[in-house]
């Protein structure tokens, strides 16, 4: 019994030990076996690689060509009409743009031009309106010298006649007087020319207005002096009254008859009245307080015709009306004078005798 046991235990033993290796041998068998496999496959990959493409034929070759070059014509044919129309937008834009643009200068044009029709229909209004309020105080004023030249003439109907000779002396002074006047008022209206340059220079356009109206008036002046070239001295009162004030200007005492005395008193109140009118424009302005500087105080003769007194005498007392005129317009009160009416102004009684200073000679 011993040997058979033995035998058994050793074949079981042997079996144990070659059934690992035999599996094992199993296991690298079908590797080798799977790695032939994938190389055999590799080979025939490549010889399918490596075998030449079949070529088309050469009809095949000129129908797939001639397909292409449709395509391509197409494609361009395509390519044009998309150029034509973005060409056209373009030139539609373009047209539209020159369209606007057109309207757009059609409009500031008639802008314009309603623009200049308006500043023209303005001036003409405002010359217009100028030119009526210089008559209408014109035709006031020469309503007052009437006035005062019939109290003249009553009071002095019974007064004494100067000599034949004193009186061809007044009127010979008085033609030098006149054609001296004419000289002048060449002269300031240079000086006016000028003025207004500066004016408008300095943006002072209610000065420069203010000026405008008062260089009409020394127009309108100066038309009436030309009408009166042939002015018949001798039935003037003036020439053969006898003096009857005297007056102090200088220093020096002058005499004169009521006629002189009149227009003395007239060169104060167109003073004060000019003054008022630009001491307010230029306070309108927010100019500083300057009477000297305006055209009005340099040139002093409106209401002045060359008659009766001198010149000198005139331009003096008037820039005594218009110094005080122009303080009140610039600070707006009346301290010298008042308003009349409308744009008028007149300085006080008892300003006007200390102005003047008038001595009766009876």
């Amino acid at each position: 019994m011993m040997p058979r046991v033995t035998s058994t235990a050793a074949l079981l033993l042997l079996l144990g030990i070659s059934a690992p290796i035999y599996a094992q041998q199993d296991q690298q068998s079908d590797n080798q076996k799977h790695e032939q496999k994938r190389q055999q496959q590799n080979q025939q990959n490549q010889s399918r690689q490596q075998q030449p493409q079949p070529q088309p034929q050469p009809q095949q070759r000129q129908q797939q060509q001639q397909q292409q070059d449709q395509r391509v014509q197409q494609q361009r044919a395509q390519q044009q009409q998309q150029d034509q129309r973005v060409q056209q937008q373009r030139a539609q834009q373009q047209q539209q743009i020159q369209q606007q643009q057109a309207q757009q200068q059609r409009i500031q044009q008639q802008a314009q031009q309603q623009q200049a029709q308006q500043r023209t229909a303005q001036q003409q209004a405002e010359q217009q309106r100028l030119q009526q309020r210089v008559q209408q105080e014109q035709a006031q004023q020469l309503r007052v010298q009437q006035q005062q030249q019939q109290q003249i003439q009553q009071q002095l109907a019974n007064q004494q006649r100067v000599s034949q000779q004193v009186q061809q002396q007044r009127i010979y002074q008085q033609q030098q007087q006149i054609a001296q006047y004419q000289q002048n008022l060449q002269q300031q209206q240079q000086l006016a020319q000028q003025q207004v340059y500066q004016l408008q220079q300095q943006n002072r356009m209610n000065q420069y207005r203010y000026q405008e109206e008062y260089c009409e008036r020394l127009r309108q002046q100066q038309l009436y002096l030309q009408s009166r070239q042939n002015y018949d001295y001798y039935n003037d009162p003036y020439y053969y009254t006898a003096s009857s004030y005297r007056y102090n200007r200088g220093g020096g005492y002058y005499e004169t008859n009521q006629y002189g005395a009149n227009l003395l008193q007239q060169a104060v109140n167109y003073g004060y009245q000019e003054g008022f009118r630009s001491g307010q424009a230029d306070r309108e302005d927010r100019w500083g307080y300057n009477p000297q500087s305006a055209y009005a105080y340099q040139d002093a003769n409106y209401g002045y015709n060359g008659y009766y007194v001198n010149q000198n005498d005139y331009n003096y007392y008037f820039r005594e009306g218009f110094s005080r005129g122009y303080e009140d317009g610039y600070n707006t009160r009346y301290r010298y004078g008042r308003r009349v009416y409308g744009n008028s102004y007149s300085i006080l009684g008892n300003v006007l005798s200390q102005i003047l200073r008038l001595e009766s000679l009876r």
